[in-house]
């Protein structure tokens, strides 16, 4: 019985395994059985396959077809399996030959006629194909541009199943990558449009300078919204092995831009309150989906109105915002997906929200029940808590001498070497993911500098946790200031940026 195979990439989250596909063509009846734990859209592959090969001016073997992808325990999910299961199919037939399917990778999705459809997961598959030693991969002809961003791995593109057909008999070529264009920047807003606030954009250049998670407080109208939406602008660019990793991300999310798939600048996500917990964490049915966390990875995770998020969605962000990953378990497995992202909530202080607090009709007990939809655990989580006033008049002196975007942001770079170099030997990025312990036993500061943390935490003012969060505002304020170590105003102001509540 002839027996033929081909290889494609599973995905388990981000990470690709390379499967083996076999097709075994026997006697019998007339039929195709897929085996390796399919799942409903690649089972379907049946139909689509035969369609598509018959549709190209190919023989489809009659006879039983018996399908194999191994390793056969692990999830197989997508359509990405068609163009390996055709080729697998074709060469047991003897309609093609076999030799330049060795140490290649196929993806791609047949249509009925034949066209090769673009997939997600393209940049991970190549990566984890390259990874597993792989020379070449075949690949949508739609589907170039990303598959550009490896390196180290032939790639080629089909447009029809008769194209690669045409190559594998060397009677035809497919298309190559051509050289890349030029990135296309999203437009980020300026932080010059920002009239007054001085408070808040303070907080949000501390919060870029370091890492952390902020949180502003006021009545509807008086920028909350417009500070969020620039702090993309202030982050640094994404480093090269960032950028292949957020794209990644946004690969199996299917969410890239076909013409310039590379992400260089800090994503920006700022999902609905009416948002559900599996599209916020991740989830779904047999392999689970990157959420709203996972496409806001190395960027800017905005919850606006977040009062009304609801708790079960709010308490999901509390192990996230620690780890910087999700995990996901389904009935086909369990995937780990990226989320070190900077959160940035913004609320109003109760739930009439009038322009000035004088006009409030809430009563006490009201604004404490609205404000205690944000819990304890999770406020303990965010680093800087901001109130911002109403404007009182909109005066152009404030207008014309406001910042903008690339002046902060050469101060938050500056702070942002500073702090690398600091931390450069431990690994560690920016202030916001340097450990407790560390900042307390390896860089402790005197007890002269940290007496108003241990008076804090002695009133029962600040857990052990917020002391953490103090000391890494604390080393971020000294970076903007130039110092070498916090001192006491450091962490002052750090504690200062603590202790302001919501209400």
């Amino acid at each position: 019985m002839p027996i033929a195979k081909t290889w494609s990439v599973a995905l388990l989250g981000i990470d690709g395994r390379v499967i083996e596909i076999e097709a075994d063509l026997g006697g019998g009846l007339s039929r195709i059985t897929l085996v390796g734990l399919p799942d409903a859209g690649l089972r379907e592959a049946k139909d689509r396959v035969r369609s598509a090969v018959r549709n190209s001016g190919e023989p489809w073997p009659e006879g039983k077809v018996t399908l194999g992808l191994s390793p056969a325990n692990l999830p197989k999910v997508g359509s990405a399996y068609d163009l390996g299961i055709a080729a697998a199919v074709l060469a047991a037939n003897g309609a093609v030959p076999a030799t330049r399917l060795l140490g290649t990778v196929l993806l791609g999705e047949l249509a009925l006629d034949g066209r090769v459809r673009p997939v997600r997961g393209i940049l991970p598959g190549l990566l984890a194909a390259r990874a597993a030693g792989y020379e070449r991969a075949v690949v949508p002809a739609d589907s170039l541009v990303e598959a550009a961003l490896v390196d180290g791995i032939e790639i080629a593109g089909a447009p029809h199943l008769r194209d690669f057909v045409a190559w594998l008999k060397r009677e035809g070529e497919l298309a190559h990558p051509g050289p890349p264009g030029p990135a296309v920047q999203p437009v980020v807003p300026d932080l010059a449009d920002v009239v007054g606030q001085p408070e808040g954009r303070w907080a949000l250049e501390v919060a870029a300078a370091g890492g952390h998670h902020v949180l502003f407080t006021g009545p509807p109208g008086v920028g909350k919204t417009m500070l969020a939406k620039r702090l993309p602008g202030l982050l640094p660019r994404l480093s090269p092995e960032e950028s292949l990793e957020v794209t990644a991300v946004h690969s199996v999310d299917g969410s890239l831009s076909r013409s310039s798939p590379l992400v260089t600048v800090p994503p920006f996500v700022a999902p609905h309150h009416s948002i559900s917990v599996p599209a916020l964490i991740g989830g779904g049915s047999g392999l689970a989906s990157p959420g709203a966390i996972s496409r806001a990875h190395r960027g800017v995770l905005f919850l606006d109105e977040v009062c009304e998020f609801g708790a079960e969605r709010l308490e999901s962000l509390r192990t996230v915002l620690e780890e910087g990953e999700v995990r996901i378990a389904r009935v086909r497995g369990a995937v780990t997906y990226p989320a070190r992202f900077q959160l940035v909530l913004a609320t109003n202080p109760c739930a009439c929200a009038p322009p000035k607090d004088t006009d409030c009709v809430c009563t006490p007990m009201a604004r404490r029940r609205y404000l205690s939809r944000l819990s304890g655990p999770l406020l303990d989580r965010v680093d800087l808590s901001v109130r911002l006033r109403p404007l009182s008049a909109l005066s152009a002196h404030d207008t014309e001498s406001a910042e903008p975007t690339e002046r902060v942001r050469e101060r938050v770079l500056e702070a942002r070497r500073r702090a690398t170099e600091r931390w450069k030997e431990q690994g560690w990025r920016s202030n916001s993911e340097v450990p407790g312990p560390a900042l307390r036993r390896e860089f402790a500061l005197p007890p002269d500098a940290t007496v108003l943390l241990d008076r804090a935490m002695d009133r029962g003012f600040l857990s052990g946790r917020g002391a953490d969060r103090c000391l890494r505002i604390a080393w971020t304020l000294a970076d903007l200031d130039g110092e070498a170590r916090p001192g006491v105003e450091q962490v002052g102001a750090a504690l200062d940026f603590r202790e302001r509540v919501a209400a």
